[in-house]
This record gives C-alpha cells, structure tokens and sequence, in this order.
C-alpha cells in the first residue's frame, strides 16, 4: 500500500503545526472544559484557518475550501487532533456535515449552509441516537408527521455532543412505518434556536457540551429543510456514518502522545519495566496499523465508493488502540517525575486521553456493532465469489 502524501501534504503540516504553535496555548486540552476561555480558543483558531483556507481545505473552492486534495485534509485532520482538536466542534461541519450537504442538498441548501461552515461560524449537532434504541439507530421512534405543506417533529434524542452550543441539527426522524424499519426514515436541517427543541446536559466525566438530551416538541420543518429525498434517509446516513468514522484522526494522538513519553522520561525511560516497554512498542505499531486502514478508506472516499468493512475495520482497529494506549500511557505517567512544563503537560494529555477513551469503543457506534458490519459484509463478499465460480 503505497499512501506517499507528496510535497505539498509534507508543506501543509509544518504550515499547521507553525500555526497551532502560534495560535494554541501549549497546555490547551480542547474547547470543552469549564473554561470559557477554551471555547473561545477554538473560534478564534477556526478563525485564522478559515482565513488560509485550511478549515475546509478539501472543499471545492465555490463553497469556501481551495480544492486541496484528499491527502492534504487527512493531513489537518491528523494534526487538529493530535493537538486536541483546536477547532472545538468544527470538525463535524467540516468532516461529514458539509460534504453531505454538497452530495445531497439542493442548490438553495448549499448556498445557506456551506459557506457559514467554511468560514468557521456555525456549530452543528448530531440528532441520531435515541434512548432504548441502543446502537440500532434504524429502530429510531422520533417522528416526522405532515403539517400542511411542512413537517411537525417530535421525540427525543440523547448522548448528542455539542447541542448546548450548536446551531443547528442534522436529524433523523421517522417519516413513514411502512416496509422495513430502515425505510421511511428522512434527515431534516432544523435550526436550534426553533422554540419546540430543549437542550438538557448529561454530567460525565467527559466535561461540559458533550453529552445532552434534545427533546423536540412540535418542532416545525418545511420542505426545504428536507436533505436528499423523503422516506430515503437511511441511504443518506450510512454515508455520513463512514465520513465520520474516518473523520477523527485518533491515531494521531496516540502516536503523538506515545512518542512523546520516552523524552518527557528522559533517563528514567531505561527504568520502566521490559513488559511495559513492550507494550509501548506494541501500541505504536497499532498507531501505525489503524493509520494505514484510515488511509484506505480515504482513498475510496475520493472514489465515492467507500466499503462498509473498509470504516468498520478501521473503527474497531483505531478505538481498541485509543484504550490500549490510554492503559500504556496511564501506566508510563506514574514514572514521570519533576513539575516543569513538559511534564506537567503530559500527565495531563495523558489524563484528558485516557477519559475519552473510555467512550471510544461505544461513541459513534460501538465496537460490537461494527464487528457485526465487518462481519456481514466478508460474509457477502465470499457468497458472492461462490456464485461468480
């Protein structure tokens, strides 16, 4: 598998990390702690890269990116979120929200919604997941009902991140009960300031803006607000689904923050214990593996054929990594010593990485989900060779 990025890839990530380290308070951990500060940190830097053309770099140039190549947008996203993701919630506008619009939307559509992405000034949410559905997102009761020449929308939606801040809402709601639970299901663009939606925020350990309940009352939408066909969401969703898996770059941290121990340790790293040494070595050659199946997926997603078991062997590999390292890196932080920056600084990514990879085989899917598409689509792929011979 030959992924050679090119030159211009290998400019454009000294170019961010330049930026990030200009930008980016050095012991930043994302926008969504109980400091305001954080959150502002992340606009004004969405900001500066909206500025350079960066924030949608891949985007065509007539809605807000420079057509920058595939490879060129895997390289922001590797180094947003090895430097805990500066552009706060953007990245689900920029990675799936966007170019779903650009698929899907109606000219009108494209108009309203993308250039405000582009230019970093609106936050989107995600009104998928519903309680008692579990990962079966098909089985989804929020509905949609006809209400003259528009919809009325009611029901209820948890674990979405963001919705304390966002603008707006990429939902899912059942339109029709007919046929098979996967049919009759269309995506709305609903705005959240719209007077029928409440936000209520779930406390985790995770911090503020990331897990809330939506409860929608009678939430008006009109045609207009409709993304792609009626009754065909379910088709629109498997396709954000595989933007979004391939979307975050969690190998770049871990590979970052795995590299990073061995200096912050200094002479004590020839002190840890071989069986711990072993591991740290493991896990960066999984950093490396999960790299390599990200990367081809984004090669077919430049195809716009991206394989199931292609996203789903991806997910499992890079969310198994991000706990695997999170116990490698909990375990190395007990051995640094002293308080000067560098140290401090680690033990505190290594902290902020170990919560969030708690949630990572569950976030988005869980892992057990994904060996179920992983292994339907193998399955699939050996009837179909049988019938060929």
């Amino acid at each position: 598998m030959d992924f050679t990025m090119g030159e211009s890839a290998a400019e454009l990530r000294a170019e961010l990390r330049r930026l990030i380290a200009e930008e980016v308070p050095a012991d930043y951990l994302g926008a969504f702690t109980d400091d305001p500060a954080d959150l502002a940190v992340a606009q004004r830097f969405c900001r500066v890269l909206a500025d350079r053309g960066l924030l949608c770099a891949a985007w065509p140039e007539e809605f807000g990116g420079r057509g920058a190549s595939v490879w060129e947008q895997t390289v922001v996203r590797e180094e947003m979120w090895a430097h805990h993701e500066p552009r706060g919630a953007q990245y689900m506008g920029v990675n799936w929200v966007g170019p779903t619009i650009m698929r899907h939307g109606t000219p009108e559509q494209q108009r309203k919604h993308l250039p405000p992405i582009a230019r970093g000034e609106v936050i989107w949410c995600q009104g998928f997941s519903e309680p008692d559905s579990g990962s079966d997102l098909a089985s989804l009761r929020t509905a949609a009902r006809r209400d003259g020449d528009g919809w009325r929308i009611s029901g209820q939606k948890i674990w979405t991140s963001y919705a304390t801040m966002a603008q707006w809402i990429f939902l899912l709601a059942r339109t029709s009960s007919e046929g098979r639970k996967q049919q009759g299901l269309t995506v709305f663009l609903v705005p959240m300031s719209d007077p029928g939606i409440e936000v209520r925020p779930i406390r985790s350990m995770l911090g503020p803006h990331h897990l809330n309940e939506v409860f929608l009352d009678g939430v008006r939408a009109t045609e207009a607000d409709v993304l792609g066909e009626v009754d065909q969401g379910w088709s629109v969703v498997g396709e954000v689904l595989a933007f979004e898996r391939v979307g975050i770059a969690r190998y770049a941290r871990c590979d970052r923050l795995l590299r990073a121990a061995p200096e912050v340790l200094g002479p004590r790293w020839e002190q840890i214990p071989a069986e711990l040494h072993a591991r740290w070595m493991r896990a960066l050659t999984r950093a490396r593996r999960a790299r390599l199946l990200a990367y081809q997926v984004v090669a077919t997603q430049s195809t716009g054929q991206v394989s199931p078991a292609d996203t789903a062997a991806y997910r499992i590999a890079v969310t198994r990594l991000d706990q695997e390292s999170a116990s490698v890196l909990s375990e190395l932080s007990g051995y640094v010593t002293g308080d000067g920056d560098a140290q401090r600084r680690f033990r505190r990514a290594v902290e902020d990485h170990w919560r969030y990879a708690n949630a990572a085989t569950v976030a988005s899917g869980s892992v057990e989900m994904q060996q179920i598409l992983l292994a339907r689509s193998l399955l699939g792929r050996s009837r179909r060779a049988g019938a060929a011979t």
